[in-house]
């Protein structure tokens, strides 16, 4: 299997005026995002007149569905995990998760989702591309889709962001490099390297001695020029740095309630941070919240992954639909798979990709549905399975991706966007 570890990203800060600006951004060369025609007031449309964006919450390491979306309290596999009501009759979360249950109505569960990757790469692989790892091809992740199927008007920021990424971000995979994931790792404050030091007159001389020394290098090189994407990277870096749009990537001009409101956490800075960006125009949005791996001390463990996700989940939820972009705008929570109902010796649980849980809604979906149910003894399969490549499937469907339609990857194999079939239980 390829691996899924992505280089080094390039990082920009604060803009300032001036097209021609700091050489900083632009000697990288490892900028990898597209930058579609400048057209259009796509980012002010609201609700069904918005193009529709893909917003993935992350919950990296494998989140117990027990202790978050399908408790079992009072059983054997339950543990001390208690359960709370849910907007949504005779559902319960647990009760760590008591402010994202008051808005449970507003997305579908999904408690029954099946895999058959265990390991943590390759489940990460499946659950971001929708396939399982193949040596032959490295497959794009859902984000990269987003936005290479459906490219934004008038963005001049990347079409694809990774905001508090962990070790395997996402990746534009056959669709190029230009698709990756653009990685933030401090969500909320500038990216770095985008402010502009030197002098007008000095930032000319630095541009024409990289313009001389790239016209040397694509002397007699033209395929090795074009593979690096040396010029358009230039190109959209300077543009980025020129642009009002870089503004999405901080927070400051929020209210004070409002960030509150979301926590004071790298992950509920990374949610706020990813409405910004929607709103602004960004097609697809990765933010990771990590530490999910409870092979040990599995309910203390959670409870501390809550005190960041529960108040993140429901603030953005409710900033969504307050400013009519649940409408168009997918949402998912997953993780790569659930934990096992055995707690084992050390107060943990162990990874189980054969029945958990995720959230779905927004951009046009059903809401308040939940589909398929787990064992309270841990014993039998789950009920109404649903495999990811129909979770795939079902999230292209609803932003307007054709799932069937193929792409001819480098080594001349067609492939389709998804291998499932959209959920009927989701639609409206």
């Amino acid at each position: 299997m390829e691996s899924l570890i992505a280089p080094p990203p390039f990082r920009l800060s604060r803009f300032s005026p001036g097209r021609r600006s700091v050489l900083a951004a632009a000697a990288s060369l490892g900028l990898s995002f597209a930058l579609p025609p400048l057209t259009g007031r796509a980012a002010e449309r609201r609700g069904a007149e918005r193009a529709k964006s893909l917003l993935i919450l992350w919950m990296q390491g494998g989140m117990s569905q027990l202790e978050t979306f399908d408790p079992h309290p009072g059983t054997a596999i339950g543990g001390p995990t208690k359960a709370v009501k849910t907007s949504l009759p005779g559902v319960q979360f647990a009760d760590l998760l008591p402010r994202t249950a008051e808005r449970a109505d507003r997305l579908n569960v999904v408690r029954s989702l099946t895999s058959a990757e265990g390991d943590h790469e390759r489940a990460t692989y499946f659950l971001k591309t929708g396939y399982r790892p193949d040596p032959t091809v490295q497959h794009p992740s859902a984000g990269a889709v987003a936005a290479y199927a459906s490219p934004p008007e008038g963005l001049e920021i990347p079409a694809h962001v990774a905001l508090n990424p962990a070790q395997w971000a996402p990746r534009g995979g056959y669709l190029g490099a230009r698709f990756d994931a653009f990685q933030v790792h401090d969500p909320g404050r500038p990216p770095a390297n985008l402010r502009d030091w030197a002098a007008p007159a000095r930032r000319e001389r630095r541009l024409a001695g990289l313009d001389a020394l790239s016209r040397s290098f694509a002397a007699g090189r033209p395929g090795q020029l074009a593979r690096s994407r040396h010029d358009e990277a230039t190109e959209e870096a300077l543009a980025m740095m020129d642009s009002p749009q870089v503004g999405a990537f901080e927070i400051d001009e929020e209210s004070a309630a409002l960030r509150a409101a979301y926590g004071d956490t790298r992950f509920g800075r990374g949610c706020l941070v990813a409405r910004r960006l929607i709103e602004t125009g960004v097609r697809a949005v990765e933010v990771t919240l990590n530490g999910f791996d409870t092979h040990a001390d599995n309910f203390g463990g959670m409870a501390t992954q809550a005190e960041s996700l529960d108040p993140a989940l429901a603030a953005l939820l409710d900033d969504l639909t307050a400013r009519d972009l649940l409408q168009s705008t997918v949402v998912l929570v997953m993780t790569e798979f659930g934990r096992t109902p055995r707690i084992n010796p050390l107060d943990g649980r162990d990874h189980w990709p054969k029945g958990f849980s995720c959230l779905v809604g927004g951009g046009g979906l059903a809401s308040g549905r939940v589909i398929g149910a787990t064992d309270p003894a841990g014993e039998k399969e789950p009920t109404d399975p649903v495999r990811v490549q129909d979770l795939f499937a079902t999230v292209f469907d609803t932003l307007g991706i054709d799932p069937e339609e193929e792409e001819m990857t480098p080594i001349g194999r067609p492939l389709k966007r998804a291998e499932g079939a959209p959920l009927a239980a989701l639609r409206v």
